[in-house]
């Protein structure tokens, strides 16, 4: 097969080199300028029929404007804020996600809420500043284990997380606008209502297009001042500047946060606060996960070229 007859594909933002490498033996790739996707992509932008992208871009209706031969769109990862589903099917392009990472995002909010109660990495710091030696005294920190547990947000990590969760012998209770009738915990009517019964609160919710903040100024406060809030969703799902005062002004016990409004830049008083761990955004970056959404990338799009078939679409919504 020359290039000429290969299927070629548009690369929108940074992809994993097993991904590029492992494509460019069976398509032709074109990477693509944010700015200008047709300018970029010049006479290509017209060949194009499928699209690389990430859910920090997603793929916008303009963009679909600029590859009208464009098929298919495989994102790495799974959210879906930033890609026009509604266009995508009016224009009957397939949206494809690499729906693997659940566990490992499960496994990093336990431990944010861990280490937060638990002061694990201020405990850390403490020990290299030398202050332990120096005859100091660590301060307390909270019981993690049988307290209570509250999830907005009940899709797959949400479960994923109560499963491990049940096994500290947690409470659990949860949030969430479509309730999930084949779970047994306690559904709360509003954030704010499950806040004030928690000790632990996670977001755990779906960034969809047009959601606003799911956790604001009057949920936080109600978490109160014996209260932990951890984040593995989305940054833009919470008023950061409320986050800030009530972590700086002890209105909540402490925070453990993967994500943040205006990545990778986060507010100076969160990176000073002794109660907040900061991670970088890598709720699922594991060597196990990562190479299954390589895989995952790469079999959609083999799949579909192929067969016709994608390996995971996105659902279409429920009516």
């Amino acid at each position: 097969m020359t290039t000429s007859d290969k299927v070629e594909l548009a690369v929108i933002g940074r992809q994993r080199p097993a991904v590029i490498e492992a494509l460019s033996a069976e398509f032709t790739l074109h990477e693509v300028s944010l700015d200008d996707v047709a300018g970029s992509l010049g006479p290509a932008a017209e060949r194009i029929r499928g699209a690389l992208s990430n859910p920090m871009i997603g793929l916008s209706a303009a963009t679909m404007d600029a590859l009208p031969k464009l098929e298919i769109t495989t994102l790495f990862g799974v959210g879906l804020e930033r890609t026009d589903l509604v266009a995508a099917r009016e224009r009957g392009i397939v949206v494809t996600t690499t729906p693997v990472l659940y566990e490992d995002v499960a496994d990093t909010a336990v431990v944010l809420a861990m280490d937060v109660a638990r002061k694990i990495t201020s405990g850390d710091r403490w020990v290299r500043a030398g202050k332990w030696a120096a005859g100091g005294q660590a301060a307390s920190g909270k019981r993690f284990s049988g307290k209570r547990a509250g999830i907005l947000g009940m899709g797959r990590i949400g479960r994923m997380l109560a499963k491990r969760l049940e096994a500290f012998d947690m409470e659990i209770a949860y949030y969430d606008p479509r309730p999930a009738p084949d779970v047994d915990y306690t559904l709360h009517p509003t954030s704010v209502e499950l806040a004030r019964e928690s000790d632990f609160l996670f977001l755990c919710a779906a960034g969809g297009p047009g959601v606003g903040h799911v956790v604001d100024a009057d949920t936080l406060a109600a978490l109160g001042p014996e209260g932990i809030f951890v984040n593995v969703a989305r940054g833009w799902l919470v008023d950061e500047a409320a986050l800030v005062d009530v972590v700086t002004t002890g209105t909540i016990a402490g925070a453990g946060l993967d994500v943040f409004s205006d990545e990778p830049n986060v507010p100076a008083a969160l990176v000073e606060s002794e109660n907040v761990v900061l991670l970088p955004h890598i709720a699922s970056n594991t060597f196990e996960t990562r190479d299954d959404m390589d895989r995952c990338v790469i079999e959609n799009m083999r799949s579909w070229f192929s067969t016709g078939k994608a390996i995971t679409p996105v659902p279409a919504p429920v009516q």
